[in-house]
């Protein structure tokens, strides 16, 4: 069985954004009962840039109170605190006899197939050598406007590119709750979940922490990643006695399972980065024809099928499609810019000029998301 695990900035750092020696102690023990029971385990982890701002801070190299919103000081901070989050784990897992690797990865290592293929080989031959990938975001490199934003939705595409058996989500609360610890004293865990809908998603407490940038939201949309790639999920509480064993255990109450989708539903990478990691800067309304083209028959969503496009986007932006009352039922890469489309909507392929795309969407760009 391969097992990644992500573990948050808030479960791995003290209260002035220090590493916390003993938080990534309890985990790398876990990592090595993984491996003693015959199973390979990544870590997928956070906390360069909240390790980095304390070590810059108690430097005198970093003013004001609070994290700051700069984003070149943000990739400073990744730059200084990436080391020293290293240092810990390699540190820790040495004393259990294992090797770690450090992996940095960024958005182009999933879109572009040449370096999705050699991250790819990167990892099993760590594998296969006996080494623990270590990862994050190359935060001190990254763009910002094409950054995974939060480590969940990176590990599950970490996931999804070595066809894991088992994502261990680990926060501060004890799964996904019927309602927000914030709101009531007790909340009552979901320990199950079949499939990751409406209802399901209303649940999740979307605020982030300080520390961190991710929230309840962001792992459910991480475990629908893994969920659709055929990955089954724990969300669990990182101070649990044990825990990533007991999820590779599925032991009741361990925290919330999410089920992987049944084979015949799952989609690769690319169309699952379209489908959920990627922003959506518009929105393209169709008729009915049109979306039962797309839902139905696999088809392209083609010029004459569109109603209206909303929006400021390029040809290549991620845009969501809509049934004539808003509602939105898939998501693609448009082919033509927002001004462009709308001129060219609801034409029929005789009307469009030669050099024009056919398609606002084509299919191999087109993910059914409803």
């Amino acid at each position: 069985m391969l097992v990644v695990v992500k573990i948050g900035s808030t479960s791995l750092t003290g209260d002035r954004g220090d590493v916390d020696a003993g938080a990534i102690d309890m985990l790398c023990g876990q990592v090595a009962a993984v491996r003693e029971a015959g199973h390979e385990a990544i870590v997928v982890t956070s906390g360069a840039v909240t390790s980095g701002l304390a070590i810059l801070s108690e430097a005198g190299s970093l003013s004001g109170a609070g994290r700051p919103d700069d984003p070149e000081m943000l990739q400073a901070a990744s730059a200084v605190g990436q080391s020293r989050l290293m240092g810990v784990y390699e540190t820790l897992l040495r004393r259990r006899s294992l090797v770690c690797g450090q992996v940095l990865l960024t958005y182009g290592d999933f879109v572009q197939r040449s370096r999705y293929l050699n991250a790819r080989r990167t990892f099993e031959h760590l594998l296969r050598l006996g080494v623990v990938p270590v990862v994050n975001e190359n935060d001190a490199v990254a763009d910002e406007e094409i950054r995974f934003g939060d480590n969940d939705r990176l590990a599950a595409l970490v996931g999804n590119m070595l066809g894991a058996d088992l994502l261990v989500l680990l926060t501060d609360t004890a799964g996904l709750l019927e309602q927000s610890p914030h709101l009531a004293g007790e909340a009552t865990l979901i320990e199950e979940v079949v499939e990751i809908d409406h209802e399901i998603e209303m649940l999740a407490d979307g605020s982030a922490s300080e520390a961190g940038t991710g929230g309840m939201v962001s792992k459910l949309a991480a475990a629908k990643i893994a969920s659709w790639s055929g990955v089954r999920v724990v969300i669990a509480a990182a101070g649990r006695e044990q825990v990533v064993m007991d999820a590779v255990a599925m032991k009741p109450g361990v925290g919330t399972i999410i089920h992987p989708r049944p084979r015949r539903q799952r989609i690769g990478a690319r169309k699952l980065w379209i489908a959920f990691a990627l922003p959506s800067l518009g929105r393209i309304a169709v008729d009915d024809g049109a979306r039962d083209a797309l839902v139905l028959r696999g088809g392209s969503l083609l010029l004459a099928g569109v109603l209206s496009a909303q929006g400021s986007f390029d040809a290549g932006d991620a845009v969501e499609i809509t049934n004539a009352r808003g509602e939105v039922f898939a998501k693609g890469l448009a082919r033509l810019d927002a001004s462009s489309l709308r001129a060219q909507a609801g034409r029929q392929r005789m009307d469009i000029a030669r050099a024009m795309p056919r398609e606002a969407v084509h299919r191999d760009d087109l993910v059914i998301v409803d």
